[in-house]
């Protein structure tokens, strides 16, 4: 009995030995790139889909007739932008955080438009004004009611459509924005960005 033990102990340290190796020899590797270089390991929506669309869609909304309106109307104003809500609608989870902050940075960077905030942020904002009536110095205290309004709406959606057969997939990113006149509800701008990526799977894996 107790040869055949040593027999399958001895069995077992053979098979295992190459695996217990290679484990032993893997290691990780961890490297900094840079930010603006595009690395793809899936075919999931990543940070260069969003800033690509959003500075293509921000590009092609400022070239619309809405602008010149505007400046003919405004001469010495610069239009007022707020997003009101982008949803993702697309099947995968996508940070629309991420993708609203790259469309502000690109209507503040165009130079030809003024993005003010919405929502909680504005809330906020109101808050810290309160406290500020409150504890600063009048020499130092903003006033209440200097808001600056808006005068466009920016909303939108992230759709997708996933198209798989054996070893291939096709995901289908589709992004709707449009923009409206907040004092007479009309759409002055409708834009729309598609992305499609394929990915290939190797038969043997590699």
């Amino acid at each position: 009995m107790t040869k055949k033990i040593s027999r399958g102990i001895l069995f077992l340290t053979v098979l295992l030995a190459p695996i217990l190796t290679l484990t032993a020899c893997s290691s990780v590797k961890v490297s900094r790139v840079d930010t603006n270089q595009e690395i793809a390991l899936t075919d999931r929506w990543n940070d260069k889909d969003s800033e690509l669309v959003a500075n293509t869609m921000i590009e092609d909304m400022l070239t619309f007739p809405w602008l010149g309106r505007f400046r003919q109307d405004f001469p010495d104003r610069r239009p007022t932008i707020t997003i009101q809500q982008i949803q993702n609608k697309s099947h995968e989870m996508i940070p629309v955080d991420t993708f609203v902050n790259d469309l502000k940075r690109a209507i503040i960077r165009s130079n030809k438009a003024d993005f003010i905030v919405s929502g909680e942020e504005r809330s906020r904002v109101r808050e810290e004004l309160k406290e500020q009536d409150t504890f600063a110095s009048p020499e130092t205290r903003m006033q209440m009611g200097q808001e600056q309004g808006a005068n466009f709406a920016l909303s939108g959606s992230i759709n997708s459509i996933v198209d798989q057969l054996d070893g291939e997939r096709v995901t289908f990113y589709q992004v709707d924005l449009k923009l409206i006149n907040l004092q007479t509800t009309r759409e002055v701008w409708n834009g729309q960005k598609k992305i499609k990526k394929l990915m290939e799977r190797s038969r043997f894996g590699l």
